[in-house]
């Protein structure tokens, strides 16, 4: 009879983790659709509206820059409301947003409704990663959270396939479109998840002021993990939003031409899948420590090559690569960033980190059009990265403490 409640216990408790993956992951799917299919836009609207390559980069910083701003608030508030809340408002503001930039007509309009996408959307990432790592049993949280991750290759894979077949007929508002308004069905799916286990019993939380869990999460017990946090998500999101909102715009400064650019972008995309899956193998393995520093590692020699790739062949190989590694990095460092805090101060101290990272991201895409509207090539500008992403793993080797299937407080 024991061993017969012990069997359904597991059943259940694996139902329940699959079906907050799949809920989760939906969500996360679109806000991947609408950042991929954003390097695509930018690159059509520099040819509608003739725009300059810093114009270009202000694009994509300004989605940052909402992404830095969500973070923050949507950080602290998780940790008061709860973060199904957040999870909840966070997504209605996104698709709300993303479908009204389908309609405008000017530079100005179409950034202003970025900056409240990269809000609900620089909101949602850090919010979702801690609500499934306070949600699944330690041994296996690692593994759950990066595959959570891997929802954002598919989404980034149908974004590039609808970039390739949809923008160059019916143009990028069509696209746009097609990835806001599916979000609505992942808003309907999360309005029955339930709340964070932890967050529901620490009733602590609510009793708790903003300031004091922001001066907490620079406390001595935790300063070692925040700097960490902070030095890894501002390289890595620096170098992430520089090289991928800038591939296709760079395939089509090699030479060729947009439809092409795009189809090759499509073949790289396809490589973040086992980047993810791999990386979900061994997170439980080997360690996060391990995963963030050899797959960062990766990148930088993968972002070194294509950089200064000079055939198609190197080009299309270094940047599947340069998926592979990228994106299961991004995998370990959503798994390894709520791991560093307690319940209490967890939402507030991942959604700075995530801040932090997001003000990287504002200055990686701007540094791209300024440098290559100053005349500097390619290579020049990956190699900037490649230190980036350098000095990321440095702070993990030096600062990291290992949390591979540590119970959570």
């Amino acid at each position: 009879m024991m061993t017969n409640t012990v069997t359904t216990n597991k059943v259940q408790q694996s139902i329940s983790r699959n079906k907050l993956l799949r809920v989760a992951g939906v969500g996360w799917l679109f806000d991947a659709m609408d950042v991929g299919i954003l390097s695509f836009v930018i690159a059509a609207l520099a040819v509608e509206w003739g725009l300059t390559p810093s114009q270009a980069g202000w694009i994509g910083s300004v989605n940052s820059i909402g992404m830095a701003v969500g973070a923050l608030i949507f950080g602290v508030l998780a940790d008061k409301v709860g973060r199904k809340q957040i999870f909840m408002w966070t997504l209605v503001l996104f698709s709300i947003a993303s479908g009204l930039s389908a309609f405008t007509t000017t530079l100005s309009a179409f950034m202003a409704l970025r900056f409240l996408v990269g809000m609900g959307l620089g909101g949602e990432l850090p919010v979702a990663s801690t609500l499934v790592s306070e949600s699944v049993e330690a041994k296996e949280r690692g593994r759950v959270v990066v595959l959570l991750e891997s929802f954002w290759a598919a989404g980034w894979l149908i974004a590039a396939l609808i970039s390739y077949f949809v923008i160059p007929s019916w143009g990028w508002r069509i696209a746009l479109l097609l990835t806001a308004i599916p979000a609505i069905y992942a808003i309907y799916l999360r309005w029955h998840l339930p709340d964070s286990p932890q967050f529901v019993v620490k009733a602590e939380s609510k009793k708790r002021s903003v300031v004091q869990n922001v001066r907490e999460v620079w406390s001595k017990k935790y300063v070692r993990s925040t700097l960490m946090l902070w030095v890894l998500w501002f390289t890595v999101v620096f170098s992430y939003y520089g090289m991928f909102l800038w591939l296709p715009s760079v395939m089509v400064s090699k030479g060729f031409d947009m439809i092409t650019s795009f189809k090759y972008v499509l073949i790289m995309t396809l490589a973040q899948l086992p980047g993810y899956f791999t990386a979900a193998w061994f997170i439980e393995k080997f360690g996060r420590k391990f995963v963030l520093v050899s797959y960062l590692i990766g990148t930088a020699v993968s972002a070194f090559i294509f950089g200064n790739a000079e055939t198609m062949v190197v080009l299309l190989t270094s940047g599947m690569f340069l998926s592979f590694f990228n994106l299961g990095a991004w995998g370990a460092l959503y798994a390894y960033t709520p791991e560093q805090y307690p319940a209490v101060i967890r939402g507030t101290g991942a959604g700075m980190a995530a801040a932090v990272g997001r003000i990287g991201g504002i200055f990686g895409p701007l540094l791209v059009g300024f440098l290559l509207t100053a005349g500097y090539d390619i290579g020049f500008i990956f190699a900037i990265f490649c230190v980036a992403i350098i000095i990321g793993v440095v702070g993990v080797i030096f600062l990291g403490q290992e949390t591979k299937q540590i119970q959570l407080d």
